[in-house]
């Protein structure tokens, strides 16, 4: 009797690791996320917070996830050739992510390498619509899921929500960041600004 019941765990068991493993062969190779955020600011405003990797701390929502983690910077200062380097803790690993285009005000585009927790290359694309005095901004990953552990962890973990809301949440910083910024009147004077104050 025990026989028999090991004999059909062993085979329920075979089954159930059969069909998941069908289900993630059956996943696509490739994988898009997208979220989008629209700012009151100018395209080139908001352009200048992602076209230098110095601005990111006040908006990205991995770097606030370990304050201790090593940062550096190579390349360019900013644009096409600028390069951030991080090696941190379990939830931000290590790896690097290159600017390798960069159109004013309407598109950047990153290269991004994952060392740890695990290797992989991803594709990030920034770009910045104008629409009236406000701006919409587009936050796009994509990549590649051509091995099974890739598949396996994309389809375990939800990795549209999970990084999605990332997204989220690092557009809703920016969205704050380029608000607050003082704008200038008509006459080229930001408010407040003292030369602006006629004398009598």
């Amino acid at each position: 009797m025990i026989k028999k019941i090991l004999i059909w765990s062993a085979v329920i068991i075979a089954v159930v690791i059969a069909v998941f493993a069908v289900i993630v062969l059956m996943q696509p190779d490739d994988f898009r996320i997208t979220r989008s955020a629209t700012m009151a600011a100018p395209p080139e405003e908001v352009f200048a917070q992602v076209n230098d990797f110095h601005k990111w701390d006040a908006w990205s929502p991995w770097l606030a996830l370990d304050p201790n983690a090593k940062n550096s910077f190579a390349g360019t200062t900013e644009g096409e050739g600028a390069i951030f380097r991080w090696s941190g803790n379990d939830e931000v690993g290590e790896g690097n992510m290159t600017i390798i285009e960069s159109r004013p005000s309407e598109l950047i585009r990153l290269r991004l390498e994952f060392t740890r927790p695990m290797q992989d290359v991803a594709e990030t694309t920034f770009t910045f619509e104008p629409a009236s005095d406000q701006t919409k901004v587009s936050w796009i990953m994509s990549g590649k899921n051509e091995d099974f552990i890739s598949k396996a962890v994309c389809l375990v973990m939800n990795m549209d929500k999970v990084v999605g809301s990332k997204f989220e949440e690092g557009l809703a910083k920016m969205k704050q960041v380029v608000e607050a910024t003082p704008k200038e009147n008509d006459e080229g004077r930001k408010p407040n600004d003292e030369s602006s104050t006629k004398s009598e």
